[in-house]
């Protein structure tokens, strides 16, 4: 590859601060990041992911650092953006962290709401404000928000998910118009169907094992949803990720990136 071109996706002397990073995309954009050249800060509640994702960047990179943190906890995202401050300039910050729940709407309880509003909005919002404060004085920085193809097509028991990730789309839009003067880029990517341990509820026994036969129906079903007939996989967000990340996007902001296998083209 042309080195010039290898540059232009380079986050090496680059502090990115990604949540969500205990397992799944999260995890998989720790990975991608670490090979890219950044120092991480990784952000989860699961201390025990944290730990083995820590180990899984160690062999490009031993500049890391975790947090347990509830990212719907505004106080423990602030001091995530101390830590992450503290250790040099920050100049990615992923908000991945989210959680799902199908369950319809006259079923759904408060604590279900309180849990998706608290994890899927106040999360990146919280982060999305830590990042805003750091890098308004640096002048420059990239925030991505892990959305969902959920905010664009209803599906069945997910009226309060979808809702969630329909505000992050306008969050999106409206901070990357009051981010950009100072140099900040704002943008979400939302995914189609991917093989992450955040769909696994689908075919999961009681008892905590994977339906192995129920696991292929499901992924062959979602994938024939798709023009591509598949469903994807981590790497195809967190290269994205790499994407709004690096200089190669300089000038994209306020955009929702759709890494879905096109299961669904919004205009």
């Amino acid at each position: 590859m042309d080195p010039a071109l290898e540059a232009q996706f380079s986050l090496a002397g680059r502090g990115a601060v990604i949540t969500g990073a205990a397992s799944g995309m999260g995890r998989e954009a720790a990975r991608v990041f670490a090979q890219a050249g950044a120092r991480l800060v990784l952000a989860d509640v699961d201390a025990d992911g944290l730990a083995e994702t820590a180990a899984l960047v160690a062999p490009w990179t031993t500049d890391v650092a975790t947090l347990v943190t509830d990212v719907g906890d505004r106080e423990a995202v602030r001091a995530l953006g101390r830590l992450a401050e503290g250790r040099g300039s920050v100049d990615v910050w992923a908000n991945v962290a989210g959680v799902h729940a199908v369950i319809k709407l006259a079923e759904i309880a408060e604590d279900d709401v309180d849990r998706l509003v608290s994890v899927n909005l106040k999360g990146p919002l919280w982060g999305a404000l830590a990042a805003v404060r750091i890098m308004a004085d640096q002048g420059r920085g990239s925030i991505i928000n892990i959305s969902s193809s959920s905010a664009d097509q209803p599906g069945a028991g997910a009226t309060v998910y979808a809702m969630t990730k329909a505000a992050v789309n306008a969050m999106t839009r409206n901070l990357a118009l009051e981010a950009g003067p100072s140099g900040i880029r704002v943008n979400a990517i939302a995914p189609g169907y991917v093989n992450t341990p955040f769909v696994a509820f689908r075919f999961r026994r009681s008892d905590g094992s994977i339906d192995e036969v129920r696991r292929d129906k499901v992924f062959a079903h979602a994938a024939g949803l798709t023009p591509l007939n598949t469903i994807g996989q981590p790497s195809d967000v967190a290269l994205a990720m790499l994407y709004l990340a690096s200089d190669a996007s300089r000038f994209v902001t306020g955009q929702v990136l759709r890494p879905n296998g096109g299961i669904v083209m919004p205009l």
